[in-house]
């Protein structure tokens, strides 16, 4: 045996994972529009990571200071701060690097030095009229609780007025939540060249406009700056506060949460940084980074391409399900066979459908539905409302838990109740992320039920962005079992039993664990073997150690991980015979997928968890058969591409180098271009084979 560590650090891998998406903006075969989006994505999920794995790295190192500290946790927190700021380092010279190609294709991001005098009267005239009214000054002072008033997420700029040898120091928000971060300006007639110039800029620009008048200085400076909020907080237990009073609660404290991560811009003067940090409280464990002249660059994410079309990736149509097109309804559809979608390859109209029909359907009796994330004008919320105006019985669980969306979810759930729905809430500390929908319907003398199981959320927004599995099934043996699941979470402590479904936290570790060893028993016995495991994250230690077993065993593994691996493929006489690989790239692979090979007659299961403990011991999740034989093949297929891509697959190991897969003389694949390829032809093949059926009848 060997003595090599056997797992990676999370979050270690997590900012591997994000290291991909900023090797996605370094790509010069991505459109360039799409490059400086991916600045913004990885910008977002850096904000994320601070909010929560370096909050929660953090809050270990402060809770074990008083029995001599957590020397482990110490020495991660290093390593965490040092592969930032390397990422960090990387971000601003891309960042350069791209503005250089943008003005090169005559799209131009300036700064308030580099305006001609046509732009400088039209700014200051845009200013006066559209910005200003946004903009409100707050002196720092010493009675002032900087914590309490500044927001999270946002951009600041810190200004120094200063009038001989006296300073005064102000902070402006950056108002992206009331105005566009990017403004096109005016360019004189005949030029080629769009220009655009941000927000911060303009405010930079137009400091004399907001503080002339005001106060006396002799000079005016401003400084970028940004603040990040430990995201956690604490739900109260006590019995007399209802789920919906402890989250509100909850929410409250974490606007008023500590700082984990305060940036600055890179020149900002050292008094002021000293001002800034003791206003803020920030500790010697917080990460305090040296920055460029712009923060919040979550807002590239909605770059505008004001040039040519060829600098945003070309559109893929979202396909149409034959089987739902030539059905009358969509419960014709799904009674004439099992139905699995692939967002956001097939669109997300044919669930969107699916509910509205339910909501007038005279013959629908019920709608249950569990919702985590919805979009913002969710069209499968108004879609509950009309059915209950209708008389439907609906049933609505909100999880009022879905980190960051909770306050979205309060709201929902307020107008579901005002409407007339059953809303649930499920019980604090056991997350509801299951993606089911159950509608009843009466055909005849019978109650039909038909089901929705999904690996991604009812959000019509993401689902045009993120890759995800949706089944629809009116199978008895899985409706009735979905049903089960609903009464479940109304009862979380009734004992019930699953036999098709794998559901967390009742039976996923445990059928995991037998699924696993049935492979093990083949591998044993020379029987053909193997597992194909796609999920976002594998991180718990039981189910790594288990497929260390089965690789030891003679199993084929193959993995395919989007975000944090910390299993370590390739270590001698534990996971030879694993190999793993990650894909980043226009979509977000958010679908997880378990294929067990079972003798040649191979289990697939798609499910809403991720292998990581809280998916399998502390949430609702629900894994579900794939029955059908050509839903099966499908699914398989899907996998055998991705595990074939050339182009976007990046080697998961122990270095985490995050080299691409290399392409030898193999042909060019990228996965997700040929999976949209390979489903429009077999949409086709579909409506051929039926129009020959119709020919020859």
């Amino acid at each position: 045996m060997s003595n090599e560590p056997l797992y990676i650090d999370k979050e270690l891998s997590w900012l591997s994972f994000n290291e991909r998406v900023l090797q996605e903006a370094a790509d010069k075969s991505v459109p360039l529009i799409e490059r400086v989006r991916f600045l913004g994505i990885y910008s977002s999920n850096t904000d994320e990571f601070y909010k929560v794995r370096f909050a929660d790295v953090k809050r270990r190192i402060l809770i074990n200071e008083e029995q001599g500290g957590d020397e482990n946790a110490k020495h991660l927190l290093s390593k965490i701060q040092s592969r930032v700021l390397k990422l960090n380092q990387d971000f601003d010279t891309l960042y350069n690097e791209i503005l250089l190609e943008m003005a090169r294709r005559h799209i131009f991001l300036v700064n308030e030095q580099q305006l001609d005098d046509h732009q400088q009267s039209w700014l200051r005239k845009h200013f006066r009229n559209n910005i200003l009214p946004h903009v409100t000054p707050i002196l720092l002072t010493d009675d002032i609780d900087l914590l309490q008033f500044l927001k999270d997420e946002y951009s600041y700029l810190a200004i120094e007025m200063q009038q001989g040898d006296n300073k005064r120091y102000a902070l402006i928000e950056i108002p992206t939540d009331q105005l566009p971060r990017f403004i096109q300006l005016p360019e004189a007639k005949g030029k080629r060249r769009k220009t655009l110039i941000l927000l911060d800029n303009i405010i930079r620009f137009c400091l004399d406009d907001i503080f002339s008048g005001f106060f006396d200085y002799d000079s005016l400076a401003a400084y970028s700056m940004k603040m990040t909020r430990d995201a956690e907080y604490d739900l109260s237990q006590e019995v007399e506060h209802s789920l919906l009073e402890q989250m509100s609660e909850g929410l409250n404290q974490r606007l008023t949460a500590m700082p984990v991560r305060f940036v600055y811009q890179r020149d900002m003067p050292g008094d002021m940084i000293d001002v800034l940090c003791s206003l803020l409280k920030v500790s010697n464990y917080d990460s305090i980074i040296p920055g460029g002249r712009y923060h919040n660059f979550v807002d590239f994410i909605g770059f505008p391409n004001v040039g040519r079309n060829y600098l945003e990736n070309k559109p893929l149509p979202p396909i149409d399900s034959y089987h739902f097109t030539s059905a009358h309804n969509a419960f014709e559809a799904v009674k004439a066979q099992d139905i699995l979608l692939y967002y956001p390859y097939h669109t997300f109209n044919h669930m969107t459908e699916l509910v509205r029909q339910a909501a007038y359907d005279p013959k629908v009796r019920s709608i249950k539905i569990n919702i985590y994330r919805v979009a913002k004008n969710s069209r499968i919320i108004e879609s509950m409302i009309d059915a209950a105006n209708n008389g439907k019985r609906v049933t609505v669980v909100v999880e009022l838990q879905a980190r960051f969306d909770e306050e979205a979810n309060i709201e929902w759930a307020r107008r579901l109740t005002e409407a007339g729905v059953h809303v649930v809430f499920g019980v604090p500390g056991l997350k509801i992320h299951s993606k089911l929908c159950l509608i009843t319907r009466k055909e005849g003398d019978e109650l039909v039920r038909y089901a929705h199981l999904g690996t991604g959320n009812f959000h019509e927004k993401t689902a045009r962005i993120y890759t995800d599995f949706s089944l629809m099934t009116c199978n008895k043996a899985i409706t009735d079992e979905v049903r089960m699941v609903f009464n479940y979470i109304q009862n979380p402590y009734r004992p019930v039993k699953f036999k098709e479904l794998i559901v967390s936290p009742r039976n996923s570790r445990s059928r995991l664990y037998d699924l696993i060893d049935r492979e093990i028993a083949h591998a044993k016995q020379n029987l053909p073997s193997g597992i194909t495991l796609k999920v976002n994250n594998l991180v718990d230690k039981g189910l790594i150690n288990l497929l260390y077993q089965a690789s030891s065993a003679g199993v084929k593994i193959k993995l395919i991980v989007r975000g944090m691996c910390t299993l370590i493929p390739g270590i001698k006489g534990i996971s030879d015979n694993i190999t793993a690989i990650s894909i980043v790239d226009r979509f977000l692979e958010h679908p997880r997928v378990v294929v067990f090979e079972n003798n040649g007659e191979p289990d697939v299961y798609i499910s809403s968890a991720d292998w990581m403990t809280r998916n399998i011991d502390n949430r609702i999740e629900v894994g579900c058969p794939i029955h059908d034989p050509s839903l099966k093949k499908k699914i398989i297929d899907i996998l055998n591409i991705q595990l074939s891509d050339t182009v976007k697959a990046r080697v998961i190991d122990k270095a985490m180098s995050n080299n691409y897969v290399p392409r030898g003389n193999k042909r060019k694949i990228r996965s997700q271009i040929a999976i949209y390829d390979y489903l429009k032809h077999s949409e086709k093949q579909l409506r051929k084979k039926a129009e020959k059926s119709e020919n020859n009848a």
